[in-house]
């Protein structure tokens, strides 16, 4: 069957021709009232743009900062993809959508361009794609026309463009409070930052300066990981001199996030066919939560993630290729012919998300492979379009899987009910190690499962209508969300980063569950009042039960399990007695569905955020509590996530680091090797987290050593039951001759490091050295500043003698607040 005609768009704006001499024009109020509807339109992206720069000027970021960002996107990647995309894509866009789509096209050409421009040495050379572009566009005359833009672009309706600004205004505010608030710009209070800023802050320096990417922290080990995200921050550092730390902890997402804003709303108005439906369902993305019945906070698949995230950055520039390869398919799986140049726009956008995100693409062949199956059953014929879809698909994943990521699993095994386990132990407070019972793990699985059907029940309302169910959009989402659930239960990781696959599908099924609950409720007849009436029982609901059970994780020691259970089996006898009393009251079997469906979404995200704002409902003390210096060394329950992911204790942010890092990075070459004797995160050294990044982040050069926790090598020697981040560094040998020279320096330990291992620099905590220890008498110490040493190694003909002042560089002037020797 084909898909059903667009939805129908605004018609395009008429312009009256100019009056001729003597010829009595339009009214003066009808000329004021055009101009004021003009004016009127460019409202909501002035607020937008105000309320960013208010609070980026607030948090630190300098004016002149922001203004080379603004330009480096707008005219380095959104203008020249706006341009390929309206040459690509044809169709009607408005403005505000070619932009985004063209700002998601700009980013994977920039990035594609990034990559061969740094292997060859002339990072800048990035700019080669947008000069092009103008020229060519200037310079053909079949291309000329598309700076105009297709004379019949729709025109939004004001109310959407209000309702997408105050969308991302909303975004700006909670990434505001979450993130710029908490992850600061300057030391010591930047070493409180969330446990992988430094991570993402060393990869950026890594793309920036070398290309194949290596493990920054590690010298040698390759990086097996979606680093495409970091070739942009490295781009945009190039072109504008915007230093990198800005750019990921105040700029570059922002972007991102009104792009993804404006193309989900284009793949919900073409899923619900209607602008309203659009709104509901980003709306359901944006503030989507778990159902949860419990007082406290919960972890695991019980803490859902929403789709825009600054602490995990690849996430946020996967899910932006995403959507606009969902708005693709939406269009090329259908059974009208499609300009070619959408299945370019395919082709690049999946080698884009292949790199940003790889999660994406299994999940995008298991949807291509029921769509084609659905397909071929309705037709009774091979669908080309699928499978041409999936050929490049398969072919992008294959090239991530052998290439980009060398055939490493990054800690991926095979597991089951993984995530259950580990979800279980911070619910229960059960120790490291110890295993829930395996009914109650089951059980916990299919509570999981519930929350999910609660969340997106609507999708009930499409099961009536077996042409829409069959639809390539439907069969795709809901083939790829069943195969997330698949991946998330079945494979193990020690982060828990299978439920990304389980989050992958978050916004569609949101529009889904939209669409079926609009097409129930319009066949139903349900009024507005009705609907608000089932929705409020839904919420009063989940309160009650919340409260009348108490529940509060982490469990006390000595509760039994079942617990766990009853305030969900009490909101299924709820569901229950909303249909009994319905069809008591002689409501048809339409409508009592209905009903009962607006009762139970209420009952999922909005009640879930109406707990939130509630007494007594949400925040609990165990897992509220700061973990304290020197916690102890195993840690149960939640309490241990708590303690292995939480924040640096200020008091442990040593002084000087960030001065020693960037004098570093001002003073040596960008292939210059280091050796640190920081191989911990600050405050949690016993037993080691290894997830130290400090060094490489700040200085934006390779060490021997310093953190190993996210390398292939220990991730794919991790089994479960083992804490990766306290696994030993597999090389003692390397560790041993790093150690060396900060522990016992010898002249042999320093020419074993320099000549064996190619180190040149050392950067020092000086508060791990053992007393007594002068490693002055065998480097040259180039800075002190607080806590932190820089020294540099001598030469090979320096050793074993004294350094010669005839052998020294000379001095750098000193920094501000540093003393500097040599």
């Amino acid at each position: 069957m084909a898909d059903a005609p667009p939805f129908p768009r605004s018609a395009p704006p008429s312009y009256a021709p100019t009056p001729e001499p003597g010829v009595a024009g339009p009214p003066s109020g009808r000329k004021r009232a055009s101009l004021l509807k003009r004016c009127s339109t460019w409202l909501p992206p002035t607020a937008v743009v105000a309320c960013v720069g208010v609070a980026l000027g607030f948090y630190g970021v300098s004016a002149a900062d922001l203004a080379l960002f603004s330009l480096y996107i707008a005219l380095g990647v959104a203008l020249p993809g706006l341009l390929w995309v309206r040459a690509l894509y044809r169709g009607t866009p408005t403005l505000t959508e070619g932009l985004a789509l063209g700002v998601t096209l700009g980013y994977a050409l920039e990035v594609l361009t990034y990559i061969p421009a740094r292997a060859l040495g002339v990072p800048l050379l990035v700019m080669a794609w947008p000069i092009g572009t103008y020229v060519l566009f200037l310079a053909v005359p079949r291309l000329r026309g598309h700076w105009k833009g297709a004379p019949g672009a729709g025109r939004t309706p004001l109310w959407w463009s209000w309702c997408t600004a105050l969308t991302m205004i909303y975004l700006v505010v909670w990434s505001a409070v979450n993130v710029f608030r908490t992850q600061a710009l300057t030391w010591p209070a930047m070493g409180t930052s969330f446990i992988d800023m430094p991570f993402h802050l060393a990869l950026v320096g890594e793309l920036k300066h070398h290309m194949p990417p290596m493990v920054p922290t590690v010298t040698g080990e390759p990086l097996v990981y979606h680093w495409f995200v970091y070739a942009h921050l490295a781009a945009a550092s190039w072109v504008t001199g915007v230093e990198p730390l800005v750019l990921l902890f105040r700029l570059a997402i922002l972007p991102m996030l009104a792009a993804l804003i404006v193309v989900l709303g284009m793949v919900g108005r073409r899923i619900t066919r209607s602008y309203g439906g659009a709104l509901a369902g980003l709306v359901s993305t944006i503030f989507v939560t778990a159902p949860s019945l419990y007082l406290g906070e919960t972890t695991g698949v019980f803490t859902w993630k929403t789709v825009q995230s600054w602490s995990s950055p690849t996430q946020t520039f996967g899910a932006l290729f995403f959507a606009p390869i969902v708005l693709l398919l939406i269009d090329l799986l259908g059974r009208k012919p499609q300009p070619r140049g959408r299945w370019v726009l395919l082709a690049i956008l999946l080698a884009a998300v292949m790199g940003a995100k790889a999660t994406y693409l299994p999940l995008l062949v298991v949807g291509l492979v029921a769509v084609a199956l659905v397909e071929t059953v309705k037709w009774f014929s091979l669908p080309r379009r699928p499978l041409a879809a999936l050929g490049l698909t398969a072919a992008c994943l294959l090239f991530a899987q052998c290439v980009l990521f060398g055939g490493a699993r990054q800690g991926i095994v095979l597991d089951p009910l993984s995530i259950m386990r580990l979800t279980l132990r911070g619910m229960t407070g059960l120790a490291a190690g110890a295993e829930p019972p395996s009914a109650v793990t089951i059980g916990a699985a299919l509570l999981c499962v519930l929350c999910g059907v609660i969340t997106w029940c609507g999708i009930v309302g499409l099961v009536g209508r077996p042409n829409l169910l069959a639809r390539p959009v439907v069969v795709l989402v809901l083939s790829m969300s069943a195969a997330g659930l698949a991946a998330a239960l079945v494979l193990g990781h020690p982060h828990q980063s299978e439920g990304y696959f389980l989050q992958a599908s978050y916004p569609y099924l949101a529009m889904l569950a939209v669409y079926g609950l609009m097409l129930i409720v319009r066949k139903a007849q349900v009024r507005l009042r009705a609907m608000a009436c089932a929705a409020g029982v839904g919420v009063v609901a989940v309160y009650a039960i919340r409260t009348l059970y108490g529940v509060r994780l982490p469990l006390a020691p000595g509760t039994d399990y079942t617990v766990l259970f009853l305030p969900y089996l009490a909101l299924l006898g709820v569901v229950l007695l909303a249909v009994v009393v319905l069809r008591a009251a002689r409501q048809s079997g339409i409508r009592t569905c209905a009903l009962v469906i607006c009762m139970v979404t209420a009952a999922g995200t909005p009640a879930a955020w109406f707990a939130r704002v509630m007494p007594g409902t949400f925040r609990s003390p165990v897992t509220t509590a700061q973990a304290p210096a020197g916690v102890a060394a195993n840690p149960v329950g939640a309490a241990a996530v708590q303690v292995r992911n939480g924040t640096v204790p200020p008091q442990e942010i040593p002084e000087g680091a960030f001065t020693a890092g960037r004098w570093l990075r001002a003073h040596s070459a960008v292939d210059d090797l280091i050796a640190t004797n920081v191989h911990c995160r600050m405050g949690y050294e016993n037993p080691c987290d290894s997830r130290a990044f400090w060094a490489t982040a700040l200085s934006e050069r390779r060490v021997l050593v310093e953190g190993w926790a996210y390398t292939a090598t220990n991730m794919d020697s991790w089994r479960p039951g083992e804490v990766v981040e306290t696994r030993p560094f597999w090389d003692g040998e390397r560790l041993q001759a790093n150690e060396a020279v900060f522990q016992a320096p010898s002249v042999e330990a320093i020419r074993r490091l320099r000549d064996d291992y190619g180190v040149r620099w050392l950067f020092v905590d000086e508060h791990r050295i053992s007393p007594g220890v002068d490693l002055a008498a065998f480097a040259d110490l180039r800075l002190r500043d607080g806590d932190y040493a820089v020294y540099q190694l001598p030469t090979a003909d320096q050793l074993p003698g004294p350094l010669s002042d005839n052998a020294k560089p000379a001095p750098p002037a000193p920094s501000s607040g540093a003393r500097q020797t040599g």
